[in-house]
């Protein structure tokens, strides 16, 4: 069974992943890390990581990798602050659903 991937748990994600990376991390090892848990399109994750950026929230530098440019994602001070607010949000929505999915036992 899979449940809906809104944009803010998706945009979570692509923060928590980039975020794992202290020098940052390329757009295809994302894509690959954040399809590895959720089920989402390659070609939709780009315009997420546009997003974040154009919102302070990642920052890009470019690298030669085998002879080509390879565009990196970095984390920002103002990404970490977003990233840490979804993560207090998920476990205070993953409390109150175990307690409906578990009662007591959760």
């Amino acid at each position: 069974m899979m449940f809906n991937t809104g944009s803010s748990l998706l945009d979570a994600v692509v923060l928590s992943v980039v975020a794992r990376e202290k020098e940052g991390t390329y757009g295809y090892k994302i894509t690959q890390d954040v399809r590895s848990v959720l089920d989402v399109s390659e070609s939709s994750l780009y315009p997420v990581l546009r997003r974040l950026q154009t919102g302070g929230l990642l920052e890009t530098y470019d690298q030669e990798f085998s002879g080509r440019n390879r565009r990196y994602y970095k984390i920002t001070d103002q990404g970490m602050t977003e990233l840490d607010g979804y993560r207090r949000d998920w476990r205070e929505y993953c409390s109150k659903v175990n307690s409906i999915f578990f009662g007591d036992e959760a």
